[in-house]
């Protein structure tokens, strides 16, 4: 059972790379070969270009049960977090969730507006479900970390989700983006 959280793709004009777009392939090997280590069945994450999306894309190439969490509605998360950056994500999101939709296996978090509280309330709910899906210990749940190695301070989502799932006892790995 792997929980996953990371990068999205480097936004045209970043001073300072952390998960270019030319890299996409690399981390999605990455993503499979640690997927294939940790014979893993489930994959939770969120939905964003990048880290999300790559390793739902692999975890459907491997056949695992997929569930997306979204901090808020669909649409705006799209043309916030999907769209804004360079790539095909938007196809890719749109095809997903319509998939993951006849399994129950999207979850939209309310009460919450675009910023850290309502990605914070996602890493949260994402570590959760895991847990809850990994059944009543949560024992066999991998925190997955997408990312160049390093935080970028005290607002940064993805050591945030690292540091949750530390402190819920989950094993956490990384997979770096560059």
């Amino acid at each position: 059972m792997i929980a996953l959280a990371g990068r999205r793709i480097d936004a045209e004009d970043a001073a300072t790379p952390s998960f270019p777009l030319a890299n996409v392939a690399l981390v999605r090997r990455r993503l499979a070969e640690l997927f294939a280590r940790e014979a893993a069945t489930a994959l939770v994450s969120s939905g964003a270009c990048g880290a999300d999306l790559a390793g739902l894309a692999v975890a459907g190439e491997r056949r695992m049960r997929r569930r997306v969490v979204l901090p808020f509605d669909r649409r705006k998360f799209r043309k916030t977090s999907v769209v804004d950056r360079p790539g095909p994500w938007g196809v890719l999101y749109d095809d997903l969730l319509a998939e993951l939709e006849t399994t129950g296996d999207v979850v939209t978090l309310s009460g919450l507006e675009d910023g850290n509280e309502a990605y914070a309330a996602a890493n949260t709910a994402i570590l959760r479900q895991a847990v809850a899906i990994a059944g009543p210990a949560g024992g066999g749940v991998l925190a997955v970390l997408v990312w160049e190695g390093v935080s970028r301070g005290d607002d940064d989502m993805t050591a945030a989700f690292g540091d949750g799932a530390r402190s819920l006892g989950l094993r956490v790995d990384q997979v770096l983006t560059l």
